[in-house]
């Protein structure tokens, strides 16, 4: 038996099996792009390190790809085959349980047995990273902040690793609306660890939420070096650079910078593609043309119109093919998507309740039905966050909805929109353009 970094029991014949995971929570924490090669070196210094094929396994599943979930199965095998001959502690054992809920598509499941496990272990900075990931992608914010500040105590400067958790406080207290003390305590993380790219980005959707444009552009401007490392997250905070150069009426900038380094290359990476989605339909909403650039990723959204991993990439998957999914590629998405709403996965009543809407919208806009699209978006404006996402990137969907209204002649309904997004934001300028045109 070992401790890592923070003090937690791990499995494993020598210390540097142990120094070599904890190099992989490390690369994993700041979303760094050697990640892979980290974890692959620690996968073969010692078959005894259970905690090695776990977090494959659970890498794995973050790419949140259909086709991938068989061998996160596989992962959490190897790790039970390693606890079965070299022995596991029991939080060890709760992992690879939580692993195989994930893969099982109980994700439900899967956080409980992540709480359980911070229960016991507040240091376990995997389970915590996890367990805001899976709160995040359930559109539980609040649970989100709990898990973290129920840990923090903890956790001081001392404890390596501390500025990560700091990063996931901020992110947690910025979706519950508490700006201020999630910009303090995202810009303190930043300090203690320069590369956490989360904790920058938590500040960033502070600057967004408030609208502070230009706070926000210098934030990234004074950050952004710590995180030539960071993998393809890096193109989210160029996502948010952009949605502050659209506030600024700096259009040509923000379609310059989404070839640059929103959609530098074409990927079908879920938090890719909602990128692209989110910020060319803006872009189109505002009146710029953006060429063909829907093209590339509906043919894109066409390959994963069956994955059903999070109703969040499915609904962005909707938009793209309705945009540019020629007649049978929206329709397959339907097809597929209402039989998934009919299963039994954690997802499917979500699909049921709220993503097949979405879509529908969509295809509705996309087509000029405003009137339908306004009829099904706007019962269900208060479910939004079930598909999961951050309240800047589910914005997606309430813009959707008021410019549904305008263009269907729904002024009253347009109106209290409006009305009630500026008391929230009153220095939104979209929503000021909006109610003056209105």
């Amino acid at each position: 038996m070992f401790y890592d970094a923070r003090g937690v029991a791990v499995t494993a014949t020598h210390r540097e099996a142990v120094s070599l995971l904890d190099a992989v929570l490390s690369s994993y924490a700041a979303f760094k792009n050697d990640t892979g090669d980290r974890l692959k070196a620690a996968l073969a210094a010692d078959p005894a390190l259970p905690m090695a094929p776990v977090l494959r396994g659970y890498f794995l599943l973050l790419l949140e790809k259909r086709e991938l979930v068989p061998r996160a199965l596989d992962a959490a095998n190897t790790a039970d085959a390693a606890m079965e001959k070299f022995g596991a502690t029991e939080r060890e054992r709760r992992h690879s349980r939580a692993l195989r809920l994930w893969a099982e598509r109980d994700l439900q499941g899967a956080r409980a047995v992540l709480a359980s496990i911070l229960e016991h272990e507040p240091r376990d900075l995997l389970a915590l990273k996890l367990a805001q990931y899976l709160y995040f992608y359930a559109g539980d914010w609040r649970a989100m902040r709990a898990t973290i500040e129920t840990a923090l105590a903890a956790w001081d400067e001392s404890v390596p690793g501390y500025g990560y958790v700091l990063g996931c406080h901020a992110f947690g207290l910025e979706e519950c609306g508490a700006y201020g003390e999630a910009e303090k305590a995202g810009r303190r993380a930043v300090e203690l660890c320069p590369d956490d790219i989360w904790a920058g980005h938590a500040v960033a959707h502070c600057c967004e939420m408030e609208d502070r444009t230009e706070d926000g552009l210098a934030w990234l401007d004074a950050a952004s070096g710590g995180w030539k490392s960071a993998n393809n997250f890096a193109f989210h905070l160029a996502w948010h650079r952009c949605l502050f150069l659209l506030a600024l009426k700096r259009y040509d900038e923000a379609l310059a910078l989404y070839d640059r380094a929103v959609r530098p290359e074409s990927t079908d990476d879920l938090l890719d593609i909602s990128n692209g989605v989110s910020l060319l339909w803006r872009l189109e909403q505002l009146g710029i043309d953006v060429g063909p650039r829907w093209e590339e990723l509906a043919a894109r959204s066409a390959k994963r119109s069956d994955d059903h991993m999070q109703i969040f990439g499915d609904a962005h998957y909707a938009m793209a093919l309705a945009a540019a999914g020629g007649p049978e590629g929206f329709a397959r998405w339907r097809r597929s998507s209402a039989n998934y709403a009919a299963g039994s996965e954690s997802g499917s009543a979500i699909m049921s309740a709220v993503g097949l809407a979405l879509g529908d919208a969509a295809a509705a806009h996309r087509s000029g039905d405003y009137a339908r699209a306004t009829e099904l978006l706007f019962p269900l404006r208060e479910s939004f966050r079930r598909i999961g996402g951050s309240h800047a990137q589910r914005d997606l969907f309430a813009k959707l909805l008021i410019d549904s209204a305008v263009k269907a002649g729904r002024v009253e309904v347009a109106r209290d929109l409006l009305n009630e997004r500026l008391a929230a934001r009153p220095r939104n300028a979209w929503a000021q353009a909006m109610a003056a045109a209105l």
